[in-house]
């Protein structure tokens, strides 16, 4: 489907309408990224509230601002995925254990129920999931500083 091929507003409520080119309406969409972490900003689809896709955009910045801009906004609601920037400590190199951490979105804590909760993505990329469901994305571990390298390398 073309980026002229519909249109999406907000409702009273505040839930995202999106009207096809035949007129039909559509409220309650939800954007879904397709690569959330390898391409945060590639294609993506709208689905309905019922999850059947109504449209496919390769490239969302191609999209008008105003459709972007709906579609950006109701994204940053929905994800949260801290980035870790560093590891300061670890409570114990048994799990479970307490990790203090620098994020993108400040300091914080994660709790680390098993080793298996560490994920490799594509390479150098991890994805942490902490006891409470909060999933932690590092992009490049090789990245990371020394000491932060040395704590992580202890679950690896």
């Amino acid at each position: 489907m073309t980026a002229t091929a519909f249109d999406l507003h907000r409702d009273s409520f505040g839930q995202l309408v999106f009207t096809a080119a035949d007129g039909v309406e559509h409220v309650g969409v939800v954007p879904v990224r397709a690569f959330p972490i390898s391409a945060p900003n590639g294609s993506l689809s709208l689905l309905s509230a019922e999850g059947h896709e109504l449209a496919w955009i390769d490239e969302p910045q191609a999209l008008r601002e105003d459709l972007r801009t709906l579609i950006e906004d109701e994204l940053a609601s929905r994800d949260f995925m801290p980035v870790i920037l560093r590891v300061n400590s670890v409570s114990s190199f048994a799990t479970p254990s307490t990790w203090e951490i620098d994020t993108d979105r400040g300091p914080t804590r994660l709790v680390l129920k098993s080793e298996e909760e560490i994920r490799r993505l594509a390479p150098p990329a991890l994805l942490i999931a902490d006891a409470h469901g909060i999933h932690f994305l590092i992009r490049d571990r090789y990245a990371l500083d020394a000491h932060s390298r040395k704590l992580l390398d202890r679950f690896l």
